[in-house]
């Protein structure tokens, strides 16, 4: 049967006659094979590793991620604890692409430097396949430094150790003398000038595993993994003591009660789920800045680690740009999605009213998205949360065979061709899904197909085959220009 899927088979979701097939078609509409297997590989690659970046403030990790992602993006100045609103980058080296984890930001509070570092650091190698550890080769090794090299003994996972602004042969001897950090060899790096570079992300390549391994789901027979985010005190911890039917985590009025991410095993409408809580950190007004850039590690690590990202929102607030921003984190991550809007026994008629056009407008992005209107105080509607994760991750697995995908592409083309432009008509010819979780497609196209036409693709796509809960990934290949063979 064509539909089989091997998880095991080197054609990724496709089986073997299935491939076979797909090849034969694309062959006829003028494609070669290393494009389509290219095109096929690069879409089906399932969840990228992801690199940490740690290291004690201002050792220049930020211009390092700037340097390895190609392009000016995480935000350096001159002095410690410059924050943004995000944290993970794609990036690509020697042809394999990876996630980076940039811990540059932080604020000192009154723990002190030591505990913030070690806090920020615990955050990124907990989501981490492996780390690379900065260091100011012309400060050496310092106490703080010490103090990261055992929490990554203790976390376990490959280190790159980076002696970073050796601009120079003078340099080579103070990145030599980091030998005594016990991580292995150091790799002289200057990240403002690129010295280096690429020999210390060749020895990356090699710490990180070519996929990471799935902690979650039922390949190993473990509870499926749900992340609660949101932005500090929309009711997150409440939520969680709720579903738990106790008093696991402590709520308190200050945004941001919680400091340690709290995994929670519970069982939920018969199933045992993995909880995630990932309330931001305690807000001092002096640390505001600090306290969202805590936040949003945080949540970008817990994200990476969970399979269903469960996005609390504050109905009793007008949606924010930060529920905005946590939301594109949570698609952009890949993972399924649902929208619970809590605090909805506190609402009258008229800011539902308005809140309805909020949710029209602020959260378009997500409008596939199962939605739950909740109480994390009362409890209401809490039976709803499970139906709702169980429908996200159903649309995130869900694989359409590539002959009835073509079906449905052939009669999507027929009825709506895609507009003329410069005189042509682009076509959509033919596409495969080759991957899941999430569902991710190559269409192959005769020409250029337009961003609108593609969204507009995605709805379809939707509408004829659910996918509810469940961000899409659709990349297009455009068949090369070639001389005539006749």
């Amino acid at each position: 049967m064509n539909d089989h899927i091997d998880s095991g088979d080197e054609h990724g979701e496709l089986g073997d006659a299935e491939y076979t097939d797909f090849m034969e078609l694309a062959a006829q509409e003028g494609f070669e094979a290393e494009e389509v297997e290219g095109a096929l590989d690069e879409a089906g690659h399932g969840p990228l590793p992801v690199l940490a970046v740690v290291g004690r403030p201002n050792v220049g990790k930020s211009t390092l991620v700037n340097r390895i992602i190609g392009r000016r993006e995480a935000v350096v100045e001159d002095k410690p604890g410059v924050t943004r609103d995000r944290v993970t980058y794609e990036a690509e080296w020697a042809g394999r692409r990876f996630k980076i984890v940039d811990t540059g930001g932080w604020e000192q509070d009154v723990l002190g430097i030591d505990a913030s570092v070690a806090a920020q650091a615990e955050y990124a190698i907990e989501a981490a396949d492996a780390v690379v550890f900065v260091v100011d080769s012309t400060v050496g090794a310092t106490d703080t430094d010490e103090a990261v090299v055992r929490l990554l003994r203790k976390a376990g996972k490959p280190v790159v150790l980076c002696a970073n602004k050796v601009d120079g042969q003078s340099g080579e001897a103070d990145a030599t003398a980091l030998w005594s950090l016990g991580l292995g060899e150091p790799h002289p790096v200057s990240s403002l000038h690129g010295r280096g570079t690429g020999d210390m992300l060749d020895a990356v390549l090699e710490a990180l595993p070519e996929a990471p391994a799935q902690t979650f789901g039922t390949a190993i027979g473990g509870p499926r993994r749900i992340a609660l985010i949101g932005r500090p005190n929309v009711g997150k911890s409440s939520l969680l003591n709720k579903v738990a039917g106790e008093d696991r985590v402590v709520v308190n009025e200050i945004a941001g009660t919680t400091r340690d991410p709290v995994d929670e095993l519970i069982e939920l409408g018969g199933t045992v789920w993995k909880f995630i809580d990932t309330a931001g950190i305690r807000r001092r007004v002096h640390l505001q800045a600090g306290a969202d850039y805590y936040a949003s590690l945080r949540t970008a690590a817990a994200v990476e680690k969970a399979e269903v990202a469960v996005i609390l929102i504050d109905t009793s607030e007008s949606i924010s740009v930060q529920d905005q921003r946590i939301v594109t984190m949570a698609v952009e991550a890949g993972r399924a999605i649902v929208v619970a809007f809590n605090k909805w026994d506190t609402l009258d008629e008229e800011r539902r009213y308005y809140l309805e056009r909020e949710i029209e407008t602020e959260l378009a992005q997500v409008a596939w998205a199962p939605r739950v209107n909740v109480s994390a105080r009362t409890g209401r509607h809490m039976e709803k949360l499970v139906p709702a994760i169980e429908t996200a991750l159903a649309g995130w697995e869900t694989r359409v065979p590539t002959g009835r995908l073509n079906a449905f592409l052939g009669e999507l083309v027929a009825a709506h061709p895609h507009p003329i432009r410069g005189g042509k008509q682009p076509r959509i010819l033919f596409g495969t899904q080759a991957g899941t979780k999430p569902p991710r497609f190559v269409f192959f196209a005769s020409g250029f197909i337009e961003a609108g036409y593609r969204r507009f693709a995605e709805r379809r796509l939707r509408e004829e085959f659910g996918f509810e809960g469940t961000p899409i990934h659709i990349s297009v290949r455009v068949r090369e220009k070639r001389g005539r063979k006749k």
